[in-house]
């Protein structure tokens, strides 16, 4: 083959491979699809999606204190943090246990509106999962358990 013929096959393999992922769809003004248009699911990604309060209703900043209740978590004490009720069915809570801070999510259980689960994950790749109950939008109770075995019960709120 020639220089010229090398190059224009480099140069259409180029153009096939950044365009292999593309596709053209007509739109309307508004952005939407002209025409119904079949996509494959992207894969899936972790991403903090911050639920939106009830209208009205305000999410509320409640206290979390953890109370050990096994030989590991006693090492440690008395454990305190925040947990922010979105008054969706979801919140968000932190809490520090021995100078790592762990951040994390708590979702009520479907079918049962005051139980729930919660999870985090701290700096240092410590992991707590949560099974609690609320009493009201403002007050429960439940139990912890580390990653490294400490286990805690849970106060949330006044």
């Amino acid at each position: 083959m020639n220089d010229f013929s090398n190059r224009l096959a480099v140069a259409l393999a180029m153009t096939t491979l950044s365009l292999a992922g593309c596709y053209v769809v007509p739109v309307n003004p508004d952005g939407t699809a002209a025409y119904p248009v079949a996509v494959a699911p992207a894969p899936a990604v972790a991403i903090a999606v911050q639920p939106v309060p009830a209208p009205g209703i305000p999410p509320a900043t409640l206290t979390a204190r953890l109370y050990p209740a096994n030989e590991t978590a006693s090492q440690r004490g008395m454990v305190t943090g925040t947990v922010t009720n979105l008054m969706t069915g979801k919140g968000r809570f932190v809490l520090e246990v021995d100078g790592e801070l762990l951040s994390g999510e708590a979702t009520r259980v479907r079918g049962d509106e005051r139980r729930g689960i919660a999870n985090a994950y701290g700096t240092k790749g410590t992991t707590m999962s949560c099974d609690y109950r609320m009493t009201s939008a403002y007050q429960g109770t439940g139990t912890c358990t580390l990653s490294n075995g400490a286990r805690y019960t849970v106060h949330l709120g006044g």
